[in-house]
Protein backbone atom coordinates (compact mmCIF):
# COMPACT_ATOMS: atom_id res chain seq x y z
CA UNK A 1 0.00 0.00 0.00
CA UNK A 2 1.42 3.38 -1.02
CA UNK A 3 0.21 6.63 0.52
CA UNK A 4 1.17 10.03 -0.88
CA UNK A 5 1.29 12.71 1.80
CA UNK A 6 2.68 16.15 2.49
CA UNK A 7 4.01 17.49 5.79
CA UNK A 8 1.80 16.81 8.79
CA UNK A 9 2.69 18.29 12.15
CA UNK A 10 1.26 17.04 15.44
CA UNK A 11 2.21 17.14 19.09
CA UNK A 12 4.79 14.57 20.12
CA UNK A 13 3.79 11.89 22.61
CA UNK A 14 5.67 9.63 25.00
CA UNK A 15 5.43 5.84 24.79
CA UNK A 16 7.16 2.97 23.05
CA UNK A 17 4.76 1.60 20.47
CA UNK A 18 6.75 2.53 17.38
CA UNK A 19 10.46 2.97 16.84
CA UNK A 20 12.21 4.90 14.10
CA UNK A 21 15.51 3.43 12.97
CA UNK A 22 18.00 5.41 10.88
CA UNK A 23 20.64 3.28 9.18
CA UNK A 24 22.80 2.86 6.12
CA UNK A 25 21.57 2.17 2.60
CA UNK A 26 24.77 0.09 2.39
CA UNK A 27 25.66 -2.89 4.57
CA UNK A 28 29.22 -1.78 5.30
CA UNK A 29 32.24 -4.06 5.15
CA UNK A 30 31.87 -5.97 8.41
CA UNK A 31 29.49 -8.88 9.02
CA UNK A 32 28.88 -7.51 12.52
CA UNK A 33 26.94 -4.60 11.02
CA UNK A 34 24.53 -7.01 9.33
CA UNK A 35 24.29 -9.08 12.49
CA UNK A 36 23.43 -5.94 14.48
CA UNK A 37 20.63 -5.01 12.08
CA UNK A 38 19.19 -8.52 12.16
CA UNK A 39 19.40 -8.66 15.96
CA UNK A 40 17.54 -5.37 16.29
CA UNK A 41 14.90 -6.45 13.77
CA UNK A 42 14.27 -9.69 15.66
CA UNK A 43 13.95 -7.78 18.94
CA UNK A 44 11.60 -5.16 17.47
CA UNK A 45 9.32 -7.87 16.10
CA UNK A 46 9.47 -9.89 19.34
CA UNK A 47 8.38 -6.88 21.38
CA UNK A 48 5.52 -6.03 19.04
CA UNK A 49 6.98 -2.65 18.14
CA UNK A 50 6.12 -0.93 14.87
CA UNK A 51 9.24 -0.18 12.79
CA UNK A 52 9.45 3.16 11.00
CA UNK A 53 12.40 3.46 8.64
CA UNK A 54 13.68 5.02 5.42
CA UNK A 55 11.65 2.93 2.98
CA UNK A 56 14.25 1.21 0.79
CA UNK A 57 14.98 -2.49 0.49
CA UNK A 58 18.74 -1.94 0.32
CA UNK A 59 21.63 -2.01 2.77
CA UNK A 60 21.12 -2.28 6.51
CA UNK A 61 17.74 -0.60 6.21
CA UNK A 62 16.39 -3.31 3.92
CA UNK A 63 17.87 -6.09 6.05
CA UNK A 64 16.36 -4.60 9.20
CA UNK A 65 12.90 -4.16 7.70
CA UNK A 66 12.85 -7.62 6.15
CA UNK A 67 13.82 -9.15 9.49
CA UNK A 68 10.98 -7.34 11.26
CA UNK A 69 8.48 -8.54 8.66
CA UNK A 70 9.74 -12.12 8.83
CA UNK A 71 9.23 -11.95 12.60
CA UNK A 72 5.59 -10.96 12.12
CA UNK A 73 6.16 -7.28 12.89
CA UNK A 74 4.74 -4.14 11.31
CA UNK A 75 6.86 -1.94 9.07
CA UNK A 76 6.32 1.53 7.62
CA UNK A 77 8.83 2.91 5.15
CA UNK A 78 8.89 6.65 4.49
CA UNK A 79 10.66 7.67 1.32
CA UNK A 80 11.01 10.85 -0.78
CA UNK A 81 9.51 10.72 -4.24
CA UNK A 82 12.87 11.16 -5.99
CA UNK A 83 14.41 8.18 -4.16
CA UNK A 84 11.21 6.13 -4.49
CA UNK A 85 11.76 6.09 -8.25
CA UNK A 86 15.31 4.71 -7.93
CA UNK A 87 15.40 2.02 -5.25
CA UNK A 88 13.77 -1.34 -4.76
CA UNK A 89 10.96 -1.21 -2.23
CA UNK A 90 10.17 -3.70 0.50
CA UNK A 91 7.24 -6.00 -0.16
CA UNK A 92 4.78 -6.58 2.65
CA UNK A 93 5.08 -3.35 4.58
CA UNK A 94 3.43 0.03 4.25
CA UNK A 95 5.19 2.65 2.13
CA UNK A 96 4.55 6.37 2.49
CA UNK A 97 5.90 8.56 -0.31
CA UNK A 98 6.64 12.19 0.60
CA UNK A 99 7.77 15.20 -1.38
CA UNK A 100 11.33 15.62 -0.11
CA UNK A 101 13.86 14.83 2.63
CA UNK A 102 12.48 17.46 5.01
CA UNK A 103 8.99 15.98 4.71
CA UNK A 104 10.42 12.50 5.22
CA UNK A 105 12.08 13.39 8.53
CA UNK A 106 9.00 15.22 9.79
CA UNK A 107 6.81 12.22 8.99
CA UNK A 108 9.29 9.82 10.62
CA UNK A 109 9.29 11.95 13.78
CA UNK A 110 5.51 12.09 13.73
CA UNK A 111 5.11 8.33 13.37
CA UNK A 112 7.66 7.33 16.03
CA UNK A 113 7.98 7.14 19.81
CA UNK A 114 11.78 6.84 19.86
CA UNK A 115 14.83 6.93 17.59
CA UNK A 116 17.76 4.59 17.04
CA UNK A 117 20.72 4.95 14.69
CA UNK A 118 22.51 1.88 13.41
CA UNK A 119 25.81 2.36 11.60
CA UNK A 120 25.41 4.45 8.45
CA UNK A 121 26.80 7.34 6.47
CA UNK A 122 26.27 11.09 6.54
CA UNK A 123 22.52 10.76 5.99
CA UNK A 124 22.24 8.61 9.11
CA UNK A 125 24.42 11.04 11.08
CA UNK A 126 22.25 13.96 10.02
CA UNK A 127 18.99 12.19 10.90
CA UNK A 128 19.98 11.01 14.38
CA UNK A 129 21.70 14.30 15.23
CA UNK A 130 18.55 16.21 14.31
CA UNK A 131 16.50 13.95 16.61
CA UNK A 132 19.09 14.49 19.37
CA UNK A 133 19.07 18.25 18.79
CA UNK A 134 15.28 18.41 18.99
CA UNK A 135 15.45 16.49 22.28
CA UNK A 136 18.01 18.97 23.65
CA UNK A 137 15.78 21.88 22.63
CA UNK A 138 12.72 20.30 24.24
CA UNK A 139 10.86 19.88 20.96
CA UNK A 140 10.15 16.24 21.87
CA UNK A 141 10.59 13.99 24.92
CA UNK A 142 11.36 10.73 23.11
CA UNK A 143 14.44 8.57 23.67
CA UNK A 144 17.32 8.91 21.20
CA UNK A 145 19.76 6.03 20.97
CA UNK A 146 22.77 4.58 19.17
CA UNK A 147 23.27 0.89 18.50
CA UNK A 148 27.01 1.16 18.72
CA UNK A 149 27.96 -1.98 16.79
CA UNK A 150 31.70 -2.65 16.91
CA UNK A 151 32.18 0.79 18.50
CA UNK A 152 31.13 2.43 15.23
CA UNK A 153 30.07 5.69 16.89
CA UNK A 154 32.96 6.05 19.32
CA UNK A 155 34.54 8.96 17.42
CA UNK A 156 31.22 10.83 17.49
CA UNK A 157 30.84 10.14 21.21
CA UNK A 158 34.35 11.46 21.79
CA UNK A 159 33.37 14.64 19.94
CA UNK A 160 30.36 15.08 22.22
CA UNK A 161 32.65 14.84 25.27
CA UNK A 162 34.98 17.39 23.67
CA UNK A 163 32.02 19.72 23.10
CA UNK A 164 31.08 19.41 26.78
CA UNK A 165 34.66 20.11 27.85
CA UNK A 166 34.81 23.19 25.65
CA UNK A 167 31.52 24.59 26.96
CA UNK A 168 29.32 24.13 23.89
CA UNK A 169 27.17 21.25 25.15
CA UNK A 170 25.72 20.44 28.57
CA UNK A 171 26.86 17.21 30.19
CA UNK A 172 23.29 16.61 31.37
CA UNK A 173 22.05 16.68 27.78
CA UNK A 174 24.89 14.45 26.60
CA UNK A 175 23.87 11.85 29.19
CA UNK A 176 20.38 11.58 27.70
CA UNK A 177 21.76 9.81 24.62
CA UNK A 178 21.31 6.05 25.10
CA UNK A 179 24.17 3.88 23.82
CA UNK A 180 24.73 0.14 23.73
CA UNK A 181 26.04 -2.61 21.45
CA UNK A 182 23.26 -5.03 22.41
CA UNK A 183 19.80 -4.52 20.85
CA UNK A 184 17.79 -5.93 23.74
CA UNK A 185 19.63 -3.87 26.35
CA UNK A 186 19.24 -0.72 24.27
CA UNK A 187 15.48 -1.20 23.80
CA UNK A 188 15.09 -1.89 27.53
CA UNK A 189 16.83 1.42 28.26
CA UNK A 190 14.59 3.23 25.80
CA UNK A 191 11.50 1.73 27.38
CA UNK A 192 12.61 3.02 30.80
CA UNK A 193 13.71 6.43 29.48
CA UNK A 194 12.74 9.50 31.47
CA UNK A 195 13.22 12.79 29.62
CA UNK A 196 15.50 15.42 31.08
CA UNK A 197 13.76 18.45 32.51
CA UNK A 198 16.45 21.08 31.97
CA UNK A 199 16.31 24.10 29.70
CA UNK A 200 19.19 24.41 27.25
CA UNK A 201 18.97 28.18 27.53
CA UNK A 202 19.64 28.27 31.28
CA UNK A 203 23.33 28.18 32.16
CA UNK A 204 24.51 25.52 34.67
Amino acid sequence: MIIIVGIIVKRYSIGMNSICVFCGSSTGFGEKYKEGAVSLGIEIARRGLHLVYGGGNVGLMGLLAQTVLEGGGRVTGIIPEAIHKKVKLLQGGRTIVVADMHSRKMKMHEESDGFIALPGGIGTFEEILEAFTWSQLGFHKKPVALLNTEGYYQSLLDQFVHSVQEGFFKESHNRTLLIHEDSSTLLDAMDLYKPLIEDKWINP
